[in-house]
Parts: C-alpha cells; sequence; structure tokens
C-alpha cells in the first residue's frame, strides 16, 4: 500500500468506529485489506452488541473471522486498519491469524491517557510491537498515524462516560 492509501483506509477504520459509536458501542473500528487493496471486511466494536463481551474489540472480532475465512497466505499480504492501535488482546489475535501489516491511529499510551481508568476500557500501555516482535513470524506496523483525528473518535464518548 502506498502512503495515500494507509491515509485513506485509516480514515475509512475512523467511519467505522463512528458507526460503531453511534450505534451505541465503544468508538472502535477497523478493516482487513486484502493484498490487491480490496476491502475484506470491517469490524466496528463489538462490547454492547455482544451483550457486554469485554473481550470483543473490533481487531479480535476481526481476527476470528479471518481466521476462520482466509488462508495464511492472503492473510499475510493483508492490512488491518484500525482506529486505535491493538491492545495486546487483539495484537495477539491478529498474530495467530496471520495478518502481516497492521496501521493504527490513536496509540494505547494516547487511549490510556484519554480513558483514564474506566472500568468498560480498562487500556493496557503495551505497544502492539512488542507483541508482535515476541513473533515467530513478521508483523510490519505503522502507526500512530492521524493520531489527533484518531483521538478526537475517543475523547467525547469517554469523557461522557466518565460523567455518568
Amino acid at each position: 500500500m502506498t502512503p495515500d492509501q494507509d491515509l485513506q483506509f485509516l480514515r475509512r477504520s475512523f467511519e467505522v468506529a463512528r458507526r460503531a459509536r453511534d450505534g451505541g458501542d465503544h468508538p472502535f473500528g477497523c478493516l482487513l485489506v486484502g493484498p490487491d487493496g480490496e476491502v475484506l471486511r470491517e469490524q466496528g466494536n463489538g462490547y454492547s452488541a455482544e451483550g457486554g463481551d469485554r473481550t470483543a474489540h473490533a481487531e479480535r472480532l476481526l481476527a476470528s473471522w479471518a481466521a476462520k475465512s482466509l488462508d495464511v497466505e492472503m492473510l499475510r499480504g493483508s492490512t488491518l486498519y484500525s482506529s486505535a492501535e491493538p491492545c495486546a488482546m487483539c495484537s495477539g489475535a491478529l498474530y495467530w491469524a496471520g495478518v502481516g501489516r497492521v496501521v493504527y491511529g490513536q496509540s494505547e499510551k494516547g487511549l490510556k491517557a484519554a480513558t483514564g481508568a474506566h472500568e468498560e476500557n480498562p487500556t493496557l500501555d503495551l505497544p502492539c510491537r512488542i507483541v508482535f516482535t515476541a513473533g515467530q513470524r513478521p508483523t510490519e506496523v505503522v502507526g500512530p498515524l492521524l493520531e489527533d483525528e484518531a483521538a478526537q473518535l475517543q475523547a467525547d464518548y469517554w469523557a461522557a462516560r466518565a460523567a455518568q
């Protein structure tokens, strides 16, 4: 992918996050783009949609679908675009699924600063690069990109949640 395509697809993940938020869920979104540039799947956060499942992060849900639906060779050449840096759980799921490249907006460190100690999002400040580096196959990571735009998706949402 070119840098311009990365920005285009990353902004599309922001739109997925907005749709998740507008549907009553946490504002996280991602999409998987195949080696040929085709969007294979979009996925919003599933916390509310999955009945309060705290593991129903957008990236984990997409990784589970991809592992069941696509072969490893295709996934190795695919890119996951995420509105926020995949957490340790999601990074592990993406690694095990076989996704070869990850591009993200807001960093885990930035997300943790924005959400504080909110019980619905007890953010792990563990960079995805550390998780991927511990693996036996390479996973390219690009990010944070457009971090201010990505952070805005979270700021208003978590401030309102904290006030409840």
